[in-house]
């Protein structure tokens, strides 16, 4: 460099001529630069001039792509191939046809929107042409026309394809196969037996426990009826001559006030004619012929059901010395007191029916009543004995006795 330099010449040096200034006010091109001058002292000692406070610094993550991004899945749907068609041949007399049922397609399932997986297509197997079964039907498992691999039933794909048909011969073996053994039979039969057995039975009981006694309760009622508009009318029997009534004919009804019971006395015990239309039957036959109420002396002997039919006599166990038994003719009312019972003697004790009845505490002849019913209840293996002894007797023209009327 040469010291002649203006740029670096010594500052006690004098400087060159000021370039004249154009007398039009425009500036010289070749003006001298202003002196350099160092820069100021920085206020902050402790940093360097000119450099920033902080360094820039990079972020200490930067955004990163997503592993995997969704793919749209494969096309799925492939056409069918064609199927050969054989023409119609007419099935041989001897093949078994089965009825063609047609293949039906499942839908495809969908892709998620994370699968990524190519879903394969769900293509309903073409099925075979109608000359095909025919000639699957006469027993042909050769190659097709087409030289494809032998057929194997109806369909075209071996592991999907169906059993080939079966011929007449092997059709009625699989038949036999899939009926029942005489054991399955049997007893199905048996338990068939039984359950209309048990039915029958419930039937039965429902009937005898429930639907007689409605029965009974109707008879009872036209039988009631019958005989008061018959004393209301005047054309009744005179119950004081021996053999006034038929067998089966009300001429009496009776009332135990304490069992809330009123139901109609008939003539004899026959138990289709008197006692299961659910009335009291009175002891007239053979050698079980009792006396009347009218009668001065004797036993007024009558039976009824305990159970079903009415069930008169039911509760006839619940009765106590004194409590009154009434029965009306057309003529009187007869009030006996419940003097004793007998919880059960033998069917055939007709000692209890005597004019004098054994086991009551009678001793000497008089005017009572017996009634007998049948115990346990719903059997008849013994019978149960209730005597009384009359206490009153009122005509009827005089009203109903004090038992009747409180």
């Amino acid at each position: 460099m040469t010291t002649g330099s203006p740029w670096f010449r010594a500052t006690n040096e004098p400087g060159p001529e000021p370039i004249p200034v154009d007398p039009y006010g425009v500036p010289s091109p070749y003006q001298e630069p202003a002196p350099y001058q160092e820069p100021a002292p920085s206020p902050y000692p402790e940093q360097a001039y000119g450099e920033p406070q902080q360094p820039y610094q990079e972020p200490a993550q930067t955004y990163a792509e997503p592993a995997q991004s969704y793919q749209e899945p494969a096309q799925a749907y492939r056409e069918p191939e064609p199927v050969y068609q054989a023409p119609y041949e007419a099935p041989h007399e001897d093949a078994y046809v089965p009825p063609y049922e047609p293949y039906e397609a499942a839908e495809a399932p969908r892709p998620s929107p994370g699968d990524t997986t190519v879903l394969e297509a769900v293509e309903p197997l073409p099925g075979p042409g109608r000359a095909e079964r025919r000639r699957a039907a006469k027993g042909g498992r050769g190659k097709s026309r087409r030289g494809g691999p032998p057929t194997t039933g109806a369909g075209t794909s071996p592991t999907d394809a169906p059993a080939a048909p079966l011929s007449r011969v092997e059709a009625r073996r699989a038949a036999r196969a899939a009926k029942d053994s005489v054991g399955v039979v049997a007893s199905r039969a048996v338990g068939e037996l039984f359950i209309t057995f048990g039915v029958v039975m419930l039937l039965f009981v429902t009937y005898q426990l429930w639907w007689t006694n409605i029965l009974a309760g109707q008879e009872t009622d036209r039988a009631k009826a019958k005989i008061e508009d018959t004393w209301a009318q005047g054309d009744g029997n005179d119950d004081s001559k021996p053999g006034a009534f038929e067998p089966g004919e009300g001429f009496a009804i009776m009332y135990i006030p304490k069992l809330d019971v009123v139901v109609p006395v008939a003539e004899g015990i026959s138990k289709a004619k008197v006692l299961d239309k659910g009335m009291v039957g009175h002891y007239s036959e053979g050698s079980l012929k009792t006396a009347m109420p009218s009668d001065q002396q004797g036993n007024f002997a009558v039976a009824g059901h305990r159970n079903t039919h009415g069930e008169p006599f039911r509760y006839i166990n619940q009765l106590k010395p004194g409590d009154p038994i009434v029965v009306e003719t057309r003529n009187a009312y007869y009030t006996y007191e419940m003097a004793s019972i007998l919880p059960q003697t033998s069917p055939s004790n007709v000692s209890v029916i005597e004019p004098v009845p054994k086991g009551s505490g009678f001793s000497k002849p008089g005017r009572f009543i017996t009634l007998t019913t049948c115990t346990p209840e719903f059997t008849s293996t013994y019978r149960m004995i209730v005597w009384g002894k009359l206490v009153d007797e009122r005509p009827r023209s005089e009203g109903k006795p004090k038992a009747l009327v409180g």
